[in-house]
């Protein structure tokens, strides 16, 4: 099997000191795989503004490569130009640029925007100081009308200056590689690295995969549902069906691998341990 070359990890910002404390401690386990950067998510309708700002901050400040969310869909400009010129000052040079959730309430206000608008923004505004990441969706996001209109929704953010994309999570290898060569078809030229997500919990993994649209396969969905009082056999099974998954899309020839961490070091760390990806020795 080829190796697994590039490797990164997402959190999202904890909402207390406790929290802080335990994420230090998530990623200098996650050091020892060698990551090219980690990712920072960004609440709807920048809920999560300040924390995420500060987490993405503090993680670059020790030396960390990190890359935060920018996912403001209701937002004024300024807010996008302020926190570009603050990650810009710090020195980040990576943004995951994304539409976000849209926060209840808002209905149709003028100011909502969408992924290509926002990397089309950063461009204008910062040029080419940040390599911008953005979503893509094998399985189709759920507000596209076709997969036709996703992918060419996709083509549009590409266009509009992205150096790269993340895909939502996914279990079905198919699917990743079919709009890979989609991508391809329509003349696409950035890599698109698949999004991991390790499975620990049933019902977490079930209201996730429901709101983004995610699709949980029958067989595995039911085994899950079976063994959701049975933490130790659900995570077993879940680490045989993720590294499955993952075993053939290295076959593939995938350009990385991003890792849905949810602030947890354990399973992120068996799961590459299984695919044999070198771990340095951990703290």
């Amino acid at each position: 099997m080829p190796a697994l070359k590039r490797i990164s990890f997402e959190f999202f910002p904890p909402r207390d000191e406790d929290g802080l404390a335990r994420l230090e401690r998530v990623r200098a386990r996650l050091d020892a795989a060698g990551p090219e950067f980690y990712s920072v998510t960004y609440g709807a309708g920048g809920s999560t503004r300040d924390r995420t700002r500060d987490l993405v901050l503090a993680i670059h400040a020790e030396g960390r490569t990190v890359a935060p969310h920018l996912s403001i869909g209701s937002d004024a400009p300024d807010a996008v130009n302020d926190l570009l010129d603050a990650y810009r000052d710090a020195g980040v040079r990576h943004i995951v640029a994304l539409r976000g959730d849209i926060p209840s309430g808002m209905g149709n206000r003028s100011e909502v925007y969408y992924a290509n608008e926002l990397v089309a923004r950063i461009r204008k505004h910062s040029g080419d100081h940040f390599h911008v990441h953005v979503a893509a969706y094998p399985e189709v996001h759920p507000d596209a009308r076709s997969p036709e209109t996703d992918l060419a929704y996709f083509v549009d953010k590409v266009a509009a200056g992205a150096d790269e994309a993340i895909t939502q999570y996914f279990y079905n290898a198919d699917a990743y590689f079919d709009f890979v060569n989609r991508c391809e078809q329509a003349g696409v030229k950035v890599p698109v690295v698949p999004g991991v997500m390790p499975i620990t919990n049933y019902a977490n993994l079930v209201r996730f995969s429901d709101g983004c649209g995610a699709e949980i396969p029958r067989w595995i969905r039911k085994r899950l549902e079976h063994l959701q009082d049975d933490p130790p056999g659900l995570q077993a099974f879940g680490l045989d069906v993720v590294t499955d998954l993952c075993e053939r899309l290295i076959a593939g020839g995938i350009p990385g691998m991003h890792i849905y961490s949810m602030n947890q070091s354990k399973v992120p760390l068996a799961l590459l341990d299984r695919l044999g990806h070198p771990l340095a020795e951990r703290n």
